[in-house]
């Protein structure tokens, strides 16, 4: 591995945080990677609470439960720029958000995705769990059953959202939609596959391991409040510039 920046990219832990919450601070972070704001790669870790999301290609026929069901269910559905179709978020399922430019990078679009794929078949393999891609849809398999989903969006050469890959999740609100808009697919998880809890912790050691082997790059641990104080201006409105050198020595974990 070079110690070159472009090849540290930063990482940032969060707990389980609102939908909205994490795709405001996603467009943020395209905005400040795309002005150069900020001059390297982002990755963000977190879980959600209970959320419907609906990618370019989703639609509501792919629910098979009302609306009304879902308010009562307190579950709200969001639309929003990813590709792909109808998914589910809920604690117990690893989200996680790289925020990248592609071409600075050096990647395709194509390569990239089957990067995240290849980390998550990485990932479950250190459970015994032999998971797989599948020509039907992106994201990583367990027979005819679903372990991990990938939707991503491009805004400038910028790309944002990411994986969801289900851990701990509870399976049985997958079954009031039709997954990524598929019929006659099932949906599983790391839980399910190895018949007993798996800690979200050593998951979430997993996959940043196996990001920094498949990407090639090293992840430098950094706090959302030290991120959130660059992306915010001063009362001049005048925005620093975040650098990796200037945040070494400063890595918190969560």
């Amino acid at each position: 591995m070079h110690d070159s920046l472009d090849n540290k990219w930063l990482c940032i832990e969060l707990p389980s945080i609102e939908y909205m919450e994490a795709w405001k601070l996603q467009t943020d972070l395209v905005a400040a990677r795309k002005d150069k704001i900020i001059d390297t790669n982002v990755i963000l870790l977190l879980e959600h609470p209970p959320v419907f999301t609906l990618g370019r290609r989703g639609g509501l026929n792919n629910l098979t439960v009302s609306e009304d069901y879902l308010e009562k269910a307190g579950i709200p559905v969001i639309r929003v720029e990813r590709g792909g179709n109808i998914t589910f978020h809920e604690p117990g399922q690893l989200v996680m958000y790289p925020i990248v430019d592609l071409n600075l990078s050096g990647l395709r679009v194509v390569e990239y995705v089957e990067n995240l794929e290849e980390v998550m078949i990485r990932s479950a393999f250190d459970w015994g769990i032999k998971a797989e891609r599948n020509p039907i849809n992106r994201g990583i398999w367990v027979g005819n059953n679903k372990l991990g989903s990938i939707g991503i969006a491009i805004r400038r050469g910028i790309c944002f959202h990411g994986i969801a890959f289900n851990v701990n999740c509870s399976l049985k609100p997958f079954g009031w939609i039709n997954p990524c808009g598929l019929q006659d697919v099932g949906i599983t998880s790391m839980e399910r596959e190895v018949s007993h809890k798996v800690s979200m912790n050593e998951v979430r050691d997993s996959v940043k391991r196996h990001v920094q082997a498949v990407f090639g790059i090293e992840l430098v641990m950094t706090s959302l409040i030290e991120l959130q104080s660059i992306l915010a201006t001063d009362p001049h409105g005048h925005t620093q510039t975040f650098s990796l050198r200037s945040s070494q020595g400063k890595n918190s974990h969560r």
